[in-house]
């Protein structure tokens, strides 16, 4: 019945704003669970245990007794799978996972629940945990889910017409990226970087945001011109030039220029240096938008969207704070019924 609301709905979203409907923005997040787990004392005991046991054998700061307690943790809770594992906001807990899509409107365009039959469907995912990292855990669970989502999403909705992605930084991987703009279809992705990018030398150098440096002066980014393909093959470029060219006006043929006023010139070409990049062979530094921009920094501002969706289901609709365990019956069913009076 959702899915065929949405449907319904999509239209109605094209027509308030085409641009808008087609940002799709995606986040995951859990509803905690009534087991014996997200008992304080449960996680307490174990850390209280640990912190003993470091002091006793007398073990230096790397050896951390959180992380160590995430590790001796199962990874769902004894009464249900379903109910997994977590540290978000900086606690413990065993809760539902979630994920949900939603457009720059605010409206929810899909929820997925990360259970059995999901896991059944997808048998590549691989939920046991590798690593005693919580954090790190969290971002390798995210990346995971997230092309498998989107792929059943646009497969039930065709008329849905992805254009932007934003997500966090935990899909930050050269493979999603592919997937992203490849496979999907997104012309844009919004997502934070979580390392510094690793770029090719060339005879320059290149700046935090992929952009290529002038070789006498590695801190002065060459300046962006053009926005389309300036090659016969159409293939999709990026054009920088010299940072110090100016167009300049000919009176004589009326006809425009380029003259570079460099005191330090790095080529014999009167115009300046030009850079050709290829983003198809970097999609991490150039994920169909440059990186640095305003318009980068206002667009990822909207994903707040999604959150506020997710509040919503929290704490308007009480989803948050339940006491019941059924999944299906339960949980599964509120949370329809949410979304249909959303």
């Amino acid at each position: 019945m959702f899915d065929h609301l949405v449907d319904l709905t999509e239209p109605i979203c094209q027509k308030l704003d085409p641009t808008h409907a087609s940002i799709t923005i995606f986040d995951t997040f859990g509803i905690e669970a009534r087991v014996i787990e997200n008992n304080p004392k449960y996680a307490n005991r174990i850390i209280k245990q640990l912190k003993a046991f470091k002091k006793s054998q007398n073990l230096d700061d790397s050896y951390d007794p959180y992380k160590a307690a995430y590790g001796s943790m199962p990874s769902h809770a004894a009464s249900n799978q379903a109910i997994q594992q977590l540290y978000i906001n900086e606690h413990f807990c065993y809760a539902y996972k979630f994920g949900v899509i939603t457009n720059r409107l605010g409206i929810v365009r899909d929820i997925t629940f990360y259970n059995k039959d999901f896991l059944h469907v997808h048998p590549d995912i691989v939920v046991e945990k590798k690593s005693d990292s919580p954090d790190e855990e969290k971002s390798l669970a995210d990346s995971k889910v997230l092309l498998p989502v989107l792929t059943d999403f646009f497969q039930k909705h065709p008329l849905i017409n992805p254009k932007t992605f934003l997500g966090d930084a935990a899909f930050d991987t050269i493979e999603i990226y592919k997937s992203l703009l490849g496979d999907i279809g997104f012309e844009k992705a919004f997502i934070p970087l979580r390392g510094k990018l690793s770029m090719k030398k060339e005879g320059y150098s290149f700046n935090e945001n992929g952009i290529p440096c002038c070789p006498h002066a590695p801190t002065l980014p060459m300046k962006r011109e053009g926005g389309k393909s300036h090659l016969k093959s159409k293939i999709p470029t990026m054009k920088f030039v010299c940072p110090k060219m100016k167009w300049e006006y000919n009176p004589a043929d009326k006809s425009k220029r380029r003259v570079c006023h460099c005191d330090n010139p790095c080529t014999t070409s009167s115009c300046g240096r030009m850079i050709y990049i290829y983003p198809e062979k970097d999609l991490r530094a150039y994920p169909g938008v440059e990186r640095g921009l305003t318009e980068r920094e206002e667009t990822y501002k909207i994903r707040v969207n999604v959150e506020k969706s997710i509040n919503h289901f929290k704490d308007s609709f009480c989803i948050a704070g339940r006491k019941t365990q059924n999944e299906k019956l339960s949980m599964l069913t509120d949370y329809l019924l949410a979304l249909h009076s959303l």
